[in-house]
């Protein structure tokens, strides 16, 4: 079965394995587009905690840009540096 996963059950496991070993390549990434989406309105969630609701777009977009990019591709691409920001 390859590696145990430390919070699982092996039987939870390999039914979880099978289900995903019987999805299409379409559905598997229909599946990974989904997670992206649920990471990224984490992300914003977690933004707005720090910082208020009250962020413009803008502001809110460089915000989550910083968690992904480097500080230098900030700086660089955006004229926006997340340590003078403070993130």
């Amino acid at each position: 079965m390859g590696t145990q996963w430390r919070d699982t059950p092996p039987e939870i496991q390999e039914k979880v394995l099978e289900g995903l070993r019987q999805m299409s390549p379409g559905e598997k990434l229909n599946r990974v587009g989904e997670l992206n989406r649920a990471v990224r309105a984490m992300a914003v969630a977690g933004i707005r905690q720090r910082h208020g609701s009250s962020l413009s777009d803008r502001e809110l977009r460089f915000r989550l840009a910083s968690l992904w990019l480097s500080r230098e591709t900030m700086v660089d691409v955006f004229d926006w540096d997340p340590e003078e920001k403070g993130l």
